[in-house]
């Protein structure tokens, strides 16, 4: 086992990636044996007691099935990437500060799901909007299946409501996309010249101290043959910012790979899902009834404000539900 060798924590970085992967999966095997063993004993129950007595096993047998559902999505976490961290991006469509808005009310979003299911996160960028809201938001989620669960977030968000910006009290739509990429491990060398890139530096517009705010330590690197645009600004120097930003780079790129390597196996098979910035996944209605549905799995409710607390994990499990 490698978490018994001896210089197993020479590498502290690797070392605690390996250890969160053992202890994660040395939870789910318990987590299966223990529910194996609660349905043979309710079976054996079921066996010899009367009517009366099996109003008391309902209760545990409700129980075994949500922990039966817990096994179910683990196992449709399976993916390539799926145990990885990953950044997830937000940028508001066209209109202006409704979509600026829009993007903002998605990022508490986000981070309240982090905070609700124990996902470590960090903002690497944030640029406000001219009057309100957030013109771009990055953030980094650090966390089992972290990537796994996020992944089908990616895509058009919708909102529908009464715009608190027009003074007419007139219904508005907006979007916004997200974009979810994950983190990929230290074997991921993906080649970047420094022809190819375009660094700008500016003043930091997020928290980070008093000399974040009035040095150039935000940076902006544009890969010009790609058009792939990466900003960080949460690091005190820009030197720090640009290792950050040069690393979410390499992550953009060898996803870009990756995806063009599976829209040429699907085209070879005949099909291809469409993944682009048009794709709507979500309608968010806030006026003129409250309801929020998936557009893949159907899922819905009219627990609206839940849901914007970053309840999303219902949500998300039923699109895993539906395309796995």
């Amino acid at each position: 086992m490698q978490t018994k060798q001896e210089n197993f924590w020479q590498d502290i970085e690797t070392a605690t990636s390996i250890n969160q992967e053992y202890v994660s999966l040395k939870k789910e095997v318990s987590n299966f044996l223990k529910t194996q063993q609660n349905i043979v004993d309710n079976l054996e129950l079921i066996n010899i007691v009367d009517d009366h007595e099996l109003i008391s096993i309902a209760t545990e047998i409700k129980s075994l099935e949500e922990k039966i559902e817990e096994l179910e999505i683990s196992c449709l976490l399976n993916g390539e990437y799926d145990k990885l961290n990953c950044y997830l991006e937000i940028h508001p469509g066209a209109g202006g500060t409704e979509s600026c808005d829009w993007a903002s009310m998605l990022s508490r979003m986000y981070i309240r799901f982090c905070e609700n299911n124990n996902y470590k996160y960090e903002v690497i960028e944030s640029q406000k909007g001219e009057e309100a809201g957030l013109k771009s938001f990055t953030m980094h989620i650090k966390g089992i299946y972290a990537y796994g669960y996020l992944k089908n977030e990616r895509g058009v968000h919708r909102l529908v409501r009464i715009s608190p910006f027009d003074s007419n009290a007139r219904r508005h739509t907006s979007f916004a996309s997200v974009l979810v990429t994950p983190e990929y491990d230290k074997k991921v060398n993906t080649e970047i010249k420094e022809s190819d890139l375009k660094i700008d530096v500016y003043h930091s517009s997020g928290a980070g101290g008093q000399s974040v705010n009035t040095s150039n330590s935000a940076v902006r690197i544009t890969h010009l043959p790609s058009k792939i645009v990466v900003t960080c600004q949460n690091e005190r120097s820009q030197m720090q910012n640009k290792e950050q930003a040069m690393k979410m780079l390499q992550n953009k790129l060898y996803e870009k790979e990756m995806q063009a390597l599976e829209a040429e196996r699907n085209n070879f098979k005949g099909t291809m899902e469409n993944i682009n910035f048009g794709s709507q996944i979500r309608s968010y209605v806030l006026e003129p009834y409250k309801m929020i549905k998936d557009n893949r799995s159907g899922f819905e409710t009219s627990n609206v404000t839940k849901v914007l607390d970053g309840d999303i994990l219902p949500i998300i499990e039923s699109v895993l539900k539906v395309k796995e």
